[in-house]
Order: structure tokens, then sequence, then C-alpha cells
């Protein structure tokens, strides 16, 4: 028992000479040794891919991986190393500072003196500042180092315009179920035994992973750890293990992605796949007024007249979260998003706003009609404002078809709604009064 109170060198000392290391984890046992064993990205590593076609014409150049986490941007940098023998330099934007870099690259300028390249692999790039990344730059150029920049947040909002311009972005995807299949079969493989699972209970682990073969591969050392007797079912698995948490950042790309594809599935019509993206974002934390906000724009942007209630059906579920609070108040929310998807679309006044704003730029000096003018003092009615104005409710059917642009403008149409909806009411008023207007301006 004395051996347990040794120093640390010793004891490791004593592991060494024993033959006993620490287990190594299943993620490292299964790391790829080439990239044709890497599952996954085929659509960048296959010979027609990008990273396939740098490598059959010898000529990689600086790479940024953008990809979610857990699809092998790791790997695919180190085994790139390998296959160009370039030395792998590791760091982490995280936990890396000036001075570190400044050895970094000293010591890549003293590997290229000795005729060997460095690829520098920079974990999380985008947590670098910008004047930390514009010192990327001068090392890149004269070739003392080929950056590979990993990062899952949208390279165009997060990376220098400068050193974009000196890499390629190459988009990784998050693993499919069937590549998590092979991972597992891998793993099954190097483990020399099935794990205990029936196949909807396989099928439960692979989605709990969320794409994320990491994930994966720690769920599956999890289970292969138990000492079960008959393989477990779906509920049986769901009950040892916690899925894992989807990614979603309520101030980041995945923010934008899945309120984009909420917004144009109402846009679409589709009530069912406005719910699940509602419903992803709400998973994802996502706060509740802040949907309330973006529906009643939804209301305002793409309905619009067409359905003149709709606004106030967000409005309405908009105050009934404020009083319910969560999570009672987020099902008024989702009665509004389903009465926008099947609600008639129309952006008619959304198109007119636009160009009338455009219209007002550019006649922006041009007076009112003089007609149209309030005449409160003398010297105005002397110059001939409000003379020969026609009072509407004066006119024949409360309509006199005066012309109220600039003089010497030419009339525009600016607001053409389409027959959906309530709209097709608004049109037909629009072409009654045009055809008064005429017939009142002709005669």
């Amino acid at each position: 028992m004395a051996d347990l109170f040794d120093s640390p060198d010793s004891g490791a000392a004593g592991r060494k000479t024993a033959g006993h290391e620490a287990p190594r984890p299943l993620a490292d046992r299964l790391r790829p040794q080439s990239l044709s064993e890497v599952i996954g990205q085929e659509h960048v590593l296959s010979p027609e891919g990008p990273l396939g076609a740098m490598l059959a014409a010898g000529s990689l150049s600086s790479l940024i991986l953008w990809g979610p986490p857990g699809v092998g941007k790791t790997t695919i940098a180190r085994l790139l190393a390998d296959q160009t023998e370039m030395a792998f330099v590791q760091i982490s934007a995280i936990f890396t500072g000036v001075p570190e870099l400044r050895k970094v690259f000293e010591s890549a300028k003293i590997r290229r003196g000795n005729g060997q390249g460095t690829l520098l692999f920079v974990d999380e790039i985008h947590r670098f500042n910008k004047a930390q990344q514009d010192g990327f730059l001068p090392w890149m150029e004269d070739g003392t180092i080929l950056l590979v920049g990993a990062t899952t947040e949208n390279p165009s909002f997060e990376l220098n315009a400068a050193l974009l311009s000196r890499s390629q972005v190459i988009v990784l995807e998050r693993l499919s179920l069937a590549d998590l299949e092979r991972m597992s079969q891998r793993a099954e493989r190097e483990l020399g035994r099935a794990l205990p699972l029936s196949g909807e209970a396989r099928d439960a682990m692979l989605e709990m992973a969320d794409g994320d073969g990491r994930a994966l591969l720690n769920l599956i050392e999890q289970v292969a750890a138990w000492k079960i007797a008959q393989p477990l079912s779906r509920d049986e698995l769901s009950k040892r293990l916690m899925r894992r948490a989807a990614r979603y950042d309520k101030s980041g790309d995945e923010h934008y992605n899945l309120i984009s594809a909420l917004h144009k599935s109402v846009r679409g019509s589709d009530p069912d796949a406005a719910l699940y993206w509602y419903a992803r974002m709400l998973e994802g934390g996502e706060d509740p007024r802040f949907l309330a906000r973006r529906f009643t724009r939804m209301a305002v942007e793409d309905i619009g007249l067409a359905d003149p209630q709709a606004q106030s059906v967000c409005l309405d579920a908009w105050n009934t979260y404020e009083r319910l609070g969560s999570p009672e108040g987020e099902l008024a929310l989702a009665n509004a998003v389903v009465y926008l998807a099947l609600a008639p679309k129309s952006n008619g006044v959304y198109v007119a706003y636009k160009a009338a704003r455009v219209l007002a730029k550019e006649t922006g000096s041009q007076m009112p009609p003089r007609h149209i003018l309030n005449a409160p003092t003398k010297l105005m009615k002397e110059i001939g404002y409000g003379t020969g104005y026609n009072y509407d409710h004066d006119a024949e059917d409360g309509f006199s078809g005066q012309d109220y642009f600039p003089e010497g403008m030419t009339r525009p149409v600016l607001y053409n709604p389409p027959e959906r909806g309530f709209e097709r009411e608004l049109k037909k008023r629009i072409d009654y009064f045009a055809k008064l207007r005429q017939r009142r301006q002709g005669g």
C-alpha cells in the first residue's frame, strides 16, 4: 500500500514499468489515420471536392473549416498536415495570447529555414479579435505558416475580410444518421462486442447525438460500460441517458438560421413547419417576446391587408403571453403562428411602401399642389393657397377625383393589391376610384 502515497513522478514511472496505462477514450482510439477513414464530409474530401482537388494538385491553401461541433474539423486538419508532411501545431484562440503566438511564429520560421512547413490549426479562430487576426497575415503571405482555422460561427460575420480573402472557406456538415450508424459500427468493432440496445434504442441514441460524432462516441462509451443482461428498450435508454442539448446561440448564427426558417415557413403557408421551428427556438431558450415581435412583423410584412385581422391576432397573443407568462402563454403564440401560416399572403403594401420611399427621396423638394394647401393668412390666399380645392364630402359619391401629387409630377401607381384575401375587395375599390377619377378629371 505504501506506493499509493509515492510522488506523482515515481507513481507514473511505476505504472509505466508495470505496463499499466490509463485507458484511452474511445474517441481517441477511433481517430482516423487517413482522410479516407473520415466519416462524413464526402462533399469536401472526395476527389471532386475542394480539399480532394487541392491535395491532388499538391496546392493546399490556407483554410477556414466552418461547421458544427463534432464533425471532424480537428481531425481533418491533422490529417492534412500528415498528408502534406507539414508540422502540425494546434492552438486555441480561447487560451492563446500574443506572447504565445509570437513563439509559434518564430518556431515556424525556424522550421521553414530547415525545409519544413507548418500547418497551424487554430481552434475557435473567431474568438481572436481583429488585431490578433491581422497578426496572422504576414506569416501567411510569406509562407511561414499554412493557416487552418476552425469555427462554429459564420465566418462572414466573425472573421476579418483580409483573413477571409487569403483563405478558402470549407463548410462541414453535421453528421447524418447514416454517418453516425457507420461510426457506431466502427466503435463496436473496436470494443469487440455489440451495444446492448434494441433497434429502437439504437436509433434513439443516434438521435441523441444530434449530428455530433464526438457526442455519439461519448454516449457509446457510457452504454458499453453498463453491465446488463438484456438489450435496453428506447424508454429504458432514455431514463439512463440525457439527450444532448440542441445547439443554439441566441446571439449567434443558429439564431438567425432558425428565425429565417420560421419566417419562411410562415410565408410558405406551412403551419407544421412553422410550429416545428417555433418549438426548436423555444427548446433552445429563445425569449418568447422576441418571437411575438417577429410574428407581428410577419403579419405586417407578409400578410398585410390580405387579412387585416392577422396583426390583431399577433398583438393579442403577445398580450396574452405577457399576462400568462411561460409556459401557458407560449400556446397563445403557437395559435398566432398557425393563424399566420394559413392566412392569405400579400406584400402589396410592403412593396408600395418601399416604392413610395424611393419616390419620396427622388422628389423630396417638390411642393404639394396649391389647391390642397391651407390658407390661414391673407397673403397665402392671395398667392393661391387653397384655390380650387374641392371638398370631397360635397362631391358626388364623396369623391372629387382631384390630383394630390405635386404639380407637374406624373401620377405613379404604388399600391397594386393582389387578388387574394381581403385585398380582392381593396382592388375593386382602387379600380372603382380610378374610373371615377378618370371620368371627373376628363370632365
